[in-house]
This record gives C-alpha cells, structure tokens and sequence, in this order.
C-alpha cells in the first residue's frame, strides 16, 4: 500500500497517510484563496483511518465555510502552512494539500468547486467539472 508524507514548509509538521486519495479537489471559493495565497486550492482527500501518523505541533484555525458548514484547518505555527483540513460536511473524510506531499504523481482534480471566483486564465484539465456554487450549474468559464 502507498505510504506518503504530507510536510509543512519548514518540516516541523508532517502527516504520514496511508494509501490513495478518493478524490481530490479545487476549491475557487474566497476563503480557500487567501488560505493558500494562490487562486485556488487542490485537496486531496482519504478516509479518516489513512492518517497513521502526525508528527511535530499544529495549531488549529476554524471557521464557518461558504457552503455554511465548518471548516477547520491545522496548520504549523512556526511557517503557518496547512497540513490538514477537516470539513463538516464530510465527516468521514480528511483532507491534505496536495502541495504538501511534493508528489506530482497525485491525480489532477477530480472537480473544481467555487468556480466564479477563479481568475479567467485558471484552466483545469478537459473532463473535470467545474461548478459555480451560487447557482449549483457548471460553470460557464472554460
């Protein structure tokens, strides 16, 4: 079975997880923007039970989501990347930045979500869906 480790910038905090992702996402959403610093952010997500080890101290950042759920993320508190989020409407699910792994073996997204918000020239791959949250269509922007 896979094994990978999910790492903060200055290594302090890490994640070992066990296995291949279920899916992964783009998150366009506003908040997800200012978290990452980047136009969106690309998650990938496992079940609970793949998270075999974490390692270092993590500091815990919540807040309500757009969707209206809660969203938590814990990040290093000495370079402040995310390493792991948590999202109340998905329970049974963590979610790790795929950025943190430095594996570009791990799949594209497999749907890109807050689609209005993204800047024109963000482009993601032929076939994934891509959905504008406010009306729930498929985005209008290819």
């Amino acid at each position: 079975m896979t094994r990978r480790t999910a790492r903060c910038q200055c290594g302090q905090l890490s994640l070992t997880i066990e296995g291949e992702p279920r899916f992964t996402t783009a998150c366009c959403c506003s908040r997800c923007q200012r978290r990452t610093g980047s136009s969106y952010s690309h998650i990938g997500r496992w079940p609970r039970t793949a998270l075999v080890a974490q390692s270092g101290e993590g500091r815990v950042f919540e807040r309500t989501g757009e969707s209206g759920g809660l969203a938590r993320q814990t990040f290093c508190p000495t370079c402040g990347s995310t390493v792991l989020t948590e999202v109340s409407l998905m329970p049974d699910l963590i979610g790790v930045p795929v950025g943190c792994f430095g594996d570009p073996a791990l799949p594209a997204p497999a749907i890109a979500v807050w689609c209005e918000n993204r800047p024109a020239w963000v482009v993601f791959p032929e076939g994934v869906p891509q959905l504008d949250q406010q009306t729930g269509a498929a985005s209008d922007r290819s």
